[in-house]
């Protein structure tokens, strides 16, 4: 028995065997990390259409979500953390390429080749993951660049075939297909597709999907036998949908975080027999063998004092901390300098801590740097960590200071 990450090839071999429309709404399960919006158990809907296409589930997304904001707010236009939104139908529309055109300044319909977008790609600082091509990168430009600029409603569509596996391609243009996802207040709410319905081209995809796996993409999906059986008997032009309802009901009741929403969200959990305060105590007396620590050499260059003081070392109080979606390493602290504004900076500490465990803690960062966009989000800042080799690895460790500190207490 397997936990599902979704049910939409069961739900599709459903329209195979006759059924004109078909739906199911449950929890689905990902072995992914937690933030303010994702949860590894989650709830979603899926909803296929035979004889449907992806315009038709555009249709049913602004009306099924404005309808539930004017049920549950009395108005289509709800505000959240201050921000209004405007549910009203009919939303924004814009394909990904011009989604990327307009914030990104790259026009795509002039770069043709895998090793034209790989220059670019590279001029403008996207990350390069092995055999990326020019769809792939047109997706990271639309993350990178695009993603953090829809607050209203709005529908980008044209998905590159390199990302979208299971959709169909689009008759005007090959490379792309027809499939939208759904955002608002910059999140992903839906994602909807004229279902793939040729065998020989799913086929090709999840071939594809396989040499992806095998470059190291774990979000690669693998070869399903049974479901290009199922297409061979002959899958009906077919409208798909899937949305995300935890995300929606956060907006609709104004909730910060997604644990809000849900009953039983994951945590941290504890070793049997023990309590908060025991796994505390038991990570402060964790000993090191010193013989297995190595350090690098100290700098042997000197620095005049003047250099050293500009930079501006600062006690920061962190309060929230989230993991930066589709990123391995970055974790998304938002703090308080002393100053009165909320600072933001991303450190690539991932994998030594959880976001969880540092929410509340009283940390020292650099302020004066200059801002440095990463995934998308501007960090204004470093925070310090002390690292050193450990039997082979690589050990670090936050530097974290007594919380009788004020935030803003100036290092010397």
């Amino acid at each position: 028995m397997y936990l599902r990450i979704a049910n939409e090839l069961y739900l599709k071999r459903l329209i195979v065997g006759g059924f004109d429309k078909v739906y199911e709404m449950g929890r689905m399960f990902r072995n992914e990390g937690m933030d303010m919006k994702h949860n590894p158990e989650y709830t979603a809907i899926e909803l296929y259409q035979a004889y449907a296409d992806y315009k038709d589930m555009m249709d049913i997304t602004e009306n099924v979500i404005s309808h539930m904001a004017e049920i549950a707010t009395g108005s289509m236009k709800i505000n959240y953390q201050g921000t209004e939104i405007d549910f009203t139908p009919p939303w924004k529309r814009m394909t990904m390429e011009e989604c990327v055109k307009e914030y990104a300044g790259v026009d795509f319909s002039e770069i043709n080749t895998d090793e034209e977008a790989l220059a670019i790609a590279r001029e403008k600082g996207i990350e390069i993951t092995p055999g990326m091509r020019r769809g792939e990168v047109i997706n990271a430009f639309f993350e990178e660049f695009g993603e953090d600029k829809l607050i209203q409603p709005t529908f980008i569509t044209h998905h590159p075939v390199e990302v979208s596996p299971l959709a169909k391609r689009n008759v005007e243009d090959p490379r792309r297909t027809d499939r939208f996802e759904a955002f608002a207040n910059k999140w992903e709410l839906a994602n909807a597709f004229s279902e793939l319905n040729d065998p020989i081209d799913q086929r090709g995809r999840f071939e594809d999907q396989v040499r992806k796996r095998e470059l190291g993409d774990d979000e690669a999906c693998e070869m399903d036998e049974d479901f290009i059986n199922a297409l061979e008997v002959g899958l009906p032009p077919t409208g798909g949908l899937g949305i995300g309802i935890d995300r929606v009901i956060m907006l609709l009741t104004n909730s910060t975080t997604i644990r809000d929403v849900l009953l039983f969200p994951t945590m941290k959990p504890l070793r049997d027999g023990s309590s908060e305060a025991d796994e505390e105590a038991e990570k402060k007396e964790v000993k090191i063998d010193l013989s297995k620590v190595k350090v690098e050499p100290l700098f042997e260059e000197d620095i005049d004092f003047e250099t050293f003081s500009k930079s501006d070392f600062r006690v920061v109080k962190v309060l929230k901390c989230e993991e930066v979606p589709k990123s391995n390493k970055l974790l998304k602290f938002t703090l308080n300098d002393g100053s009165g504004q909320e600072r933001v900076i991303l450190s690539g500490i991932k994998m030594h801590y959880s976001a969880e465990e540092l929410v509340g803690k009283t940390l020292v960062a650099i302020t004066n740097l200059p801002p440095r966009k990463m995934m998308g989000v501007e960090s204004c800042g470093m925070l310090i960590s002390a690292v050193c080799d450990y039997d082979g690895e690589e050990l670090l460790n936050l530097l974290m200071v007594d919380d009788k500190i004020p935030a803003g207490a100036k290092l010397y």
